[in-house]
């Protein structure tokens, strides 16, 4: 059997330590010798894993994120029609929301710290990237399969990825105002409704041809 590897073992249980002081504290409210109190290990070996707050910030953000990147992904190369492969893009979102729960007080502070934080910033817009162009590629197939209309791929990438957050935001907001996994599965469902391909050929203009002015 292999020995299992104790260093990252320990990498992960200060990332989560971490995580759990920034929840309760806030970014800037936390220092590094919370992290080490909430952790248990000297202040030299969590310098020894992480230089300061932005590097456990930079992991705390990759823990979090890195199971939708993955998965985003492989959308394109995932079984089955395009509508189907959106339907379940909108199911994993909903659970991931649930998984990370707990979380959630964090991964809107790190929403704010973005506008002030470049690692954060460069990070969400690495995410966001690969989310947008992951579903951009499911469209684009779903358009050469006939199931779509010519529609402008990146445009509905970006209304649906926006769907998601803006549904999570509200419910954060008021939950009694809106319930997130219906609004996450009605989103999706109303973007699809409105690019599938109609019997017959569609004789409105495509929003690349409106915007060239052909």
């Amino acid at each position: 059997m292999p020995r299992p590897d104790v260093s990252e073992k320990r990498r992960t249980e200060i990332v989560d330590a971490a995580a759990r002081v920034f929840s309760r504290k806030g970014f800037n409210g936390a220092s590094m010798d919370d992290i080490v109190q909430e952790t248990g290990v000297s202040k030299g070996l969590l310098y020894w894993y992480f230089k300061g707050k932005d590097a456990i910030i930079a992991a705390i953000l990759e823990r979090l994120f890195r199971p939708e990147v993955n998965r985003t992904r492989s959308l394109a190369s995932a079984p089955g029609t395009a509508r189907q492969r959106l339907i379940s893009l909108g199911e994993s979102v909903i659970k991931e929301i649930e998984l990370a729960e707990r979380f959630m007080p964090i991964t809107f502070e790190f929403y704010a710290l973005a506008f002030r934080n470049k690692t954060v910033r460069k990070f969400f817009q690495g995410f966001f990237r690969i989310f947008v162009q992951g579903i951009r590629e499911v469209i684009e197939q779903g358009i050469r399969a006939g199931e779509f209309r010519d529609v402008d791929s990146y445009e509905i990438a970006v209304a649906m990825t926006s769907s998601f957050e803006g549904a999570l935001l509200l419910w954060v907001f008021d939950p009694r105002l809106v319930q997130r996994e219906a609004q996450i599965r009605l989103a999706v469902e109303l973007i699809l409704r409105g690019i599938e391909k109609k019997g017959g050929a569609d004789a409105s203009k495509s929003p690349r041809a409106r915007r060239s002015g052909s």
